[in-house]
């Protein structure tokens, strides 16, 4: 009996055949089991700030970043927001942990610092050169950046408050950038908004922060595109 042998071109072209149907099959399958990397990144929001962003006296998850991103989820934005507050920290602190700040290489910085530099009767040219430096880096490094203002205590006199309560309009202007006039509007001497010590928000006043911030939140990240 004769055994038929197929040429080994053919044998070759077979095995080819084979290889090529598995290698379609494997990428299809990865291509379904692995998450697309087309989809576009989440957006990371760095809020640069004090105790009131820190969250000062309330569980993490009442601090004011953690609700910020939970309303900008909300809206239906693909958002985190980093909490970058360190209760006491003033407008030198914040300058000085920049680089520590922007390893999480947000897309936009919420500046919200001052209000201890106020406290302490910081000298408001002072407060004003280090967000200057501040908001000069931000933007030097690509992150677009919000500014909130802050208020001087009105025991001070006039004079103090306003250069101090002035000192933001003009940095806003100078850089272009947006600026919410007065972090804690709504909220500031409100007693059922505040913990004992009438400074830092409680659960309820850090609610009513996020109603008034977001949607000026929401207005400077459209501005990115």
């Amino acid at each position: 009996m004769r055994t038929l042998r197929m040429p080994y071109g053919a044998i070759t072209a077979a095995f080819n055949e084979r290889i090529i149907a598995a290698c379609v099959a494997l990428v299809l399958l990865l291509s379904i089991a692995l998450p697309s990397t087309t989809h576009a990144q989440t957006l990371r929001i760095a809020m640069l700030g004090d105790s009131i962003t820190a969250g000062y006296g309330l569980p993490p998850r009442e601090a004011l970043p953690v609700k910020l991103e939970a309303a900008l989820k909300a809206a239906g934005r693909d958002i985190t927001v980093v909490n970058h507050g360190v209760s006491g920290d003033t407008t030198a602190g914040g300058l000085a942990r920049l680089d520590w700040m922007m390893g999480d290489k947000p897309k936009l910085v919420l500046v919200a610092l001052g209000a201890n530099d106020a406290l302490r009767g910081t000298d408001p040219a002072e407060t004003e050169r280090n967000l200057d430096a501040i908001i000069t880096r931000l933007k030097a490094e690509g992150a677009a950046v919000m500014l909130f203002g802050m208020a001087a205590p009105r025991n001070y006199g006039p004079e103090y408050t306003k250069a101090f309560d002035g000192l933001y309009p003009r940095l806003a202007e100078k850089h272009r950038i947006p600026l919410y006039p007065f972090l804690l509007d709504g909220v500031a001497m409100e007693r059922e908004l505040n913990q004992p010590d009438g400074i830092h928000p409680n659960i309820k006043g850090v609610d009513v922060l996020v109603a008034r911030i977001a949607p000026a939140v929401l207005k400077a990240l459209d501005a990115l595109k």
